[in-house]
């Protein structure tokens, strides 16, 4: 594996772990404007909701983070950002800007752990058109 590639994977997992980070956080402390977007969304305004949010985001985050348990913790991001486009889609929130954003996440996701783990690389071979014969 390329020390670019794998620079590459890290850059976008640090982005995913960094956002993740953030929501988590926002989620924990629990910020106001965190319960306001919970109730716009058509959840309770609840800080004990926002906090167990909070918490499954900052252990999926955890679990992606560490190469040992990153597979599972892709998969589980993957399922956590696919909740959030079934919440957008219910609302009705813009398409690009608000109900793909879960997948644009999970994308980035999976993209920087295939660049940086050659494991998951080797399950999906990605080919050039000029490789096949």
């Amino acid at each position: 594996m390329s020390r670019s590639r794998r620079v590459a994977g890290c850059v976008m997992s640090g982005l995913v772990i960094a956002f993740m980070l953030l929501d988590a956080g926002m989620k924990l402390v629990p910020l106001d404007v965190v319960i306001k977007a919970t109730a716009e969304l058509g959840f309770p305004a609840s800080p004990d909701l926002a906090r167990a949010l909070g918490a499954v985001a900052l252990v999926c985050t955890a679990l992606y983070a560490f190469p040992r348990t990153a597979v599972l913790g892709a998969i589980l991001l993957t399922a956590y950002m696919g909740g959030t486009v079934a919440v957008h889609l219910r609302v009705g929130n813009p398409l690009f800007s608000h109900m793909l954003f879960g997948v644009y996440l999970a994308v980035l996701a999976w993209g920087g752990l295939y660049l940086r783990d050659p494991r998951v690389a080797a399950l999906l071979p990605l080919r050039s058109p000029s490789a096949e014969v």
